[in-house]
């Protein structure tokens, strides 16, 4: 398989480029070899028009793949590297771009998406006077580490099937934010001594539309607070899902924490069927009024 060219950041992004012209558009940060592969074809599958690589790594892809990948020159291995990487997109992609972002071994997964592609998902989305879709990211871990130490299954994933919940979030007087809310569960939940406060939430705005003035923060959510709702005033709206091993990938791997793990399954665990309708039924997205 080839080897990506790596382009420079900057340089790319300083200029109109055909691959930023029309979304969406999606962003992945690479942070290891892991399932890099599969993850591309993942969202090359799921109709996105060009995926933005993000990362210093060497990286070879399939030429079908390729010919729909530009790599970036960014270090997506260090803390919140999704903050420039993302603001750096928005501010070079015209108004009103809808832009997606993830990480390696992370799969996104919308309503009826087995039928339907993302374009047409947020076509409909746009026309709901809606600038983004909350995603919820549901772990998936392997079920036996001793045969796979990273905890990376691709073929019979696991994941939680109940242990979801969510908590009113406060604005800084104290109040509760006009349609926001915390979302919590998954191992982030069952191991969360393992990780930092600001670390166990599983509600990301992954999908949303470039705007003037729009930012990332490290927390991924938005400077504009609308971005931030589950929902508009006057009925629920879509959501999605990214299954993704990253947490888990990161327990099992980390000097800190790979000891104190032991076997990630429960009397909660669940094959995961890599499709949509698995996640509706167990109300891990909301189809809305998309039918």
């Amino acid at each position: 398989m080839p080897v990506l060219p790596v382009t420079d950041r900057q340089e790319f992004l300083s200029r109109p480029r055909a691959q930023l012209a029309k979304g969406p558009i999606a962003i992945l940060f690479v942070e290891d070899g892991v399932a890099v592969t599969e993850t591309v074809a993942h969202h090359v599958a799921r109709g996105f028009r060009h995926i933005l690589i993000m990362s210093e790594l060497q990286i070879s892809l399939p030429p079908d793949l390729a010919a729909r990948v530009t790599q970036l020159r960014h270090d997506s291995r260090r803390p919140d590297a999704h903050v420039e990487g993302v603001n750096a997109v928005i501010a070079a992609v015209p108004a009103g771009t809808w832009l997606y972002y993830c990480f390696n071994a992370e799969f996104l997964f919308h309503p009826f998406g087995e039928s339907r592609s993302v374009g047409e998902m947020l076509a409909f989305h746009t026309e709901e006077r809606r600038g983004a879709m909350l995603t919820y990211v549901i772990d998936l871990y392997a079920g036996d580490l001793g045969r796979f130490p990273d905890a990376v299954d691709l073929d019979n994933p696991m994941f939680d099937r109940t242990g979801y919940y969510a908590l009113g979030r406060k604005g800084p007087d104290g109040h509760p934010r006009d349609r926001q809310l915390d979302f919590h569960g998954g191992l982030r939940w069952r191991y969360e001594e393992l990780l930092p406060p600001d670390r166990r939430r599983i509600d990301r705005i992954a999908l949303f539309r470039a705007e003037a003035g729009l930012r990332i923060t490290a927390d991924h959510r938005f400077n504009l607070e609308e971005y931030n709702t589950y929902s508009c005033p006057w009925h629920h709206n879509l959501t999605a899902t990214i299954a993704s091993f990253r947490v888990a990938k990161a327990l099992a791997t980390n000097p800190g924490s790979r000891d104190q793990v032991g076997d990630m399954v429960w009397r909660n665990s669940h094959p995961f069927g890599w499709n949509s309708q698995q996640l509706m039924d167990l109300g891990l997205m909301e189809p809305g009024q998309w039918f």
